[in-house]
């Protein structure tokens, strides 16, 4: 098996430039493929926790990341009238306080972005649409660039993986739903909040409010128990119409407010909340890493580590091989599969309690916000669960 020198990784958020950083630091010449033509921007905060830590200590970007630091100091729980029912510190959500980190997506992605864009080829606004190996390595062929032979094709292309789907089949086999969907975009900060995130829930239906940017601005949020929907993941203005119907005859607390911002949202974002679970996540010269192989969900907080760390112990691997790719992806299932596994099981129990099914589970969660004993105590058990499933994992020096 020859040396290895060409990686094309497709996706440009979070996994990829943190697999390519290490991959050109190890000596490979790497290509990043994005559909998008540019950095996508919007999004919500994003957790950073345990070995995802040391990640980007290693990295040297450990500063910069603690630097945007949303700085929330909690989630409260309002009624229909605004009226705050309780609230849960961040340590209470499984942030430890200067241990973990919470940044914006955006701001996370534009750091890996700086860090990689000077070694790294970027391009933009193309796609792959097909893979071919052969005796020399990969063919990939683009949606509109000329093809080019890689020696290996990685997928970070996130929970809908184009790569998974050329390489894999569809993604309906590996694509394990949690019943609800999330919407969230950027809106003014009207309620004038500050680090916080207020929530307000009814039956089957959770909405929203997160202040950012220093308060400067605001995420809205919806999040709704549903069957199945169809509809185009491409067709932002048919998603905000699902949403919109969703909660159209709610008139609770900043509903209605939500939804008009909602429309005029440019960064609107739209998904099913789900988890990916693959048997393998390789297939010859082309492997998958981050939301792409083991996406643990949105509610879970602990995509974004298991991509951080994914990636580095992906290109690791691939060093140690030297070139016996076959044995670097063997060795990267065999370093993530319990840590992953450990972190999805996460997102399974944040599912089950984001959005309420009944009136008696609001009616019980209002009982237990007004009684912190009980809340401290379960929340508590909540913190050191994730604490734990986030460094399950001892990261080699490779």
């Amino acid at each position: 098996m020859g040396e290895l020198k060409r990686i094309l990784i497709s996706g440009a958020s979070i996994a990829g430039p943190a697999l390519a950083y290490w991959l050109q630091t190890y000596g490979y010449e790497v290509t990043i493929v994005e559909r998008a033509p540019a950095l996508r921007r919007g999004g919500y905060g994003v957790d950073v926790r345990g070995a995802a830590i040391s990640v980007l200590q290693r990295m040297g970007i450990l500063d910069q990341v603690r630097a945007a630091d949303t700085g929330m100091t909690g989630v409260y729980f309002v009624d229909s009238h605004g009226r705050i029912k309780g609230r849960i510190s961040e340590a209470g959500m499984g942030n430890r306080p200067e241990l973990d980190i919470e940044v914006m997506r955006d701001d996370l992605t534009d750091i890996l972005y700086r860090l990689t864009k000077d070694t790294v080829h970027y391009i933009w606004n193309d796609s792959i649409t097909a893979i071919q190996e052969t005796e020399e390595g990969t063919e990939v062929h683009f949606a509109h660039g000329k093809p080019q032979t890689f020696d290996l094709v990685v997928g970070a292309d996130g929970l809908h993986s184009h790569v998974r789907r050329l390489t894999f089949g569809d993604e309906a086999q590996f694509k394990r739903t949690l019943g609800c969907y999330i919407s969230i975009f950027t809106t003014r900060n009207d309620l004038h909040l500050k680090h916080c995130q207020q929530l307000y829930t009814i039956p089957g239906k959770t909405v929203g409010l997160y202040s950012a940017r220093d308060n400067s601005e605001a995420k809205g949020m919806f999040i709704f128990k549903s069957a199945p929907l169809q509809y185009d993941r491409h067709d932002s203005e048919a998603q905000k119409q699902l949403a919109a119907d969703q909660f159209s005859r709610e008139t609770g607390w900043e509903t209605q407010r939500l939804l008009h911002a909602m429309k005029e949202a440019e960064d609107f974002y739209f998904d099913e909340i789900c988890q990916i679970h693959m048997p393998a996540w390789s297939k010859g010269r082309v492997a998958l890493v981050g939301d792409a192989a083991y996406g643990p969900s949105p509610l879970s907080g602990q995509g974004t580590s298991l991509a951080l760390v994914g990636a580095y112990v992906l290109a690791g691997e691939l060093k140690r091989a030297q070139g016996d790719y076959t044995k670097a992806f063997a060795a990267y299932e065999q370093e993530m599969r319990q840590f992953v596994e450990k972190n999805q099981k996460i997102g399974l129990t944040a599912a089950g309690g984001m959005v309420a099914s009944s009136s008696f589970q609001i009616t019980l969660q209002s009982w237990m916000l007004r009684i912190p004993f009980v809340m401290n105590a379960m929340f508590h058990m909540i913190s050191n669960s994730i604490a734990k499933a986030a460094s399950v994992i001892e990261l080699k020096r490779y």
